[in-house]
């Protein structure tokens, strides 16, 4: 396959490394990996296929206190932290989340998805306390 996915000790995502010869540098995934009404999780990038030849970018972190989001199945991107299911373009299908998850920039060049704007590698950041969900933005670290 050529891309390799692994979790770290805390279950997130381990970064994504693409070691196919001729693959761009920003390559995340093979398109012939995203199957069509479902996606893949690589690195710190969710990349889903909702329709044939329609790929979309999602960040791994659920928006509700973010955990990364860690299957894929049924048509949904599932997170194991609180049940919060999105829709394959990132919309929320099941809370407890109430947001879409975060966009990623991807496209695709020859058969590769590639990442856009922002490292496919870059650290997740730790979940948010279960505070954040009541105290507004900025205070105690929310």
């Amino acid at each position: 396959m050529g891309v390799s996915m692994a979790l770290n000790y805390f279950g997130l995502p381990a970064p994504a490394t693409v070691t196919e010869p001729g693959a761009p540098d920003n390559a995340i995934a093979r398109t012939s990996d995203v199957p069509v009404g479902g996606g893949v999780i690589v690195g710190n990038t969710v990349v889903t296929q909702p329709n044939a030849g329609n790929f979309v970018g999602l960040s791994v972190v659920c928006t509700h206190l973010g955990c990364a989001v860690n299957d894929i199945s049924g048509g949904t991107i599932n997170c194991p932290c609180h049940g919060s299911k999105f829709n394959l373009d990132g919309s929320v299908a099941a809370g407890p989340a109430t947001r879409s998850l975060d966009g990623r920039e991807v496209s695709v060049q020859g058969d590769w998805v590639v990442s856009g704007a922002g490292d496919p590698n870059a650290p997740i950041p730790p979940p948010k306390p279960w505070w954040c969900e009541i105290i507004p933005p900025g205070c105690l670290g929310c």
